[in-house]
């Protein structure tokens, strides 16, 4: 007979809350509208409701690009650094 591989439960590190809150961080700010919903500062005459979003937009791409090199970093870890 074989036997089943040990299942380990899921770990909650300050890395993977880390993670998470880069992950989620874009979705709040997208999604609180009220924030962001003006005219004012302008940025080269784009209103502040466009300027805004077009920023998160590097924004998220620098989080989640973070998020990614944390996992990657914290599977190597995990995995004793064989992957």
């Amino acid at each position: 007979m074989s036997e089943a591989p040990e299942v380990r439960p899921p770990v909650v590190t300050p890395v993977r809350v880390v993670i998470a809150v880069c992950l989620v961080a874009p979705f709040v700010a997208m999604l609180w509208v009220g924030s962001y919903a003006k005219v004012d500062p302008t940025f080269i005459g784009i209103p502040f409701f466009y300027w805004y979003q077009m920023a998160w937009v590097l924004i998220s791409t620098a989080l989640t690009m973070i998020a990614y090199k944390l996992w990657q970093r914290d599977q190597r870890a995990r995995h004793g650094g064989t992957k």
